[in-house]
C-alpha cells in the first residue's frame, strides 16, 4: 500500500503491476504495537503456546480495491495497469476472529482507508520526491540488492 499512495501522490497513477484479483490482509504497525501489548498483558493460560492473526477479518482486501481507494483520496490520481500485468500467486486472506474472541483488550484501531490518508499526509509533509521511489525503499528489490552485494544471507541474516 505505501508504494501505490507513494506513486499515486508523485505520478497520478497507482500503478498496478498485476490483475489486483489477489486477497491480502491489511493491518496497520500501530495496530501491531497494541496487539503485541494486549497479548503481553493477557492471562497467560489464555494466549500461551497460541497463534494469533493480527488485525481485522474486514480488512482483507483484493488489490484492486486497495487501488482504488488510494485513487479516491488523492487527488487526481487514477489506477493503471503495468504491461503485461497477470495474476498475483501470492493470493491470501486471514482469519482474525481468534484475537477478538480470546484478547478482548485488542480492537484494531486503523482501517484501510485512515492508513491511506495517514500516508498521504505524511509523504506530503515530509516532501516525498521520485528519489524516494527508488530500489532501496522497496523491500524485495532491496533484499536483492543486500543479497548481491554479500550484506545479507540466503536466510535473510546479516552478514557479520
Amino acid at each position: 500500500m505505501n508504494d501505490l499512495v507513494a506513486h499515486a501522490l508523485l505520478t497520478g497513477q497507482v500503478r498496478l503491476r498485476s490483475d489486483g484479483r489477489a486477497w491480502r490482509p491489511l493491518v496497520h504497525a500501530e495496530d501491531i504495537g497494541y496487539a503485541l501489548i494486549a497479548l503481553v498483558e493477557a492471562p497467560r493460560e489464555v494466549v500461551h503456546a497460541r497463534a494469533y492473526n493480527v488485525g481485522a477479518t474486514g480488512e482483507n482486501h483484493l488489490i484492486r480495491d486497495v487501488a482504488a481507494m488510494v485513487a479516491e483520496v488523492v487527488d487526481g490520481a487514477r489506477v493503471t495497469f503495468a504491461a503485461g500485468a497477470g495474476t498475483d500467486a501470492r493470493d491470501y486472506r486471514v482469519d482474525c476472529a481468534r484475537i477478538a474472541a480470546e484478547v478482548p483488550a485488542f480492537r484494531p484501531r486503523w482501517t484501510l482507508r485512515k492508513g491511506i490518508e495517514q500516508l498521504v499526509e505524511a509523504y506530503q509533509r515530509h516532501g516525498l520526491g521520485r528519489a524516494d521511489l527508488a530500489a532501496r525503499y522497496q523491500r524485495l528489490a532491496r533484499i536483492r540488492e543486500l543479497r548481491a552485494a554479500g550484506r545479507l544471507r540466503p536466510d535473510l541474516r546479516w552478514v557479520g
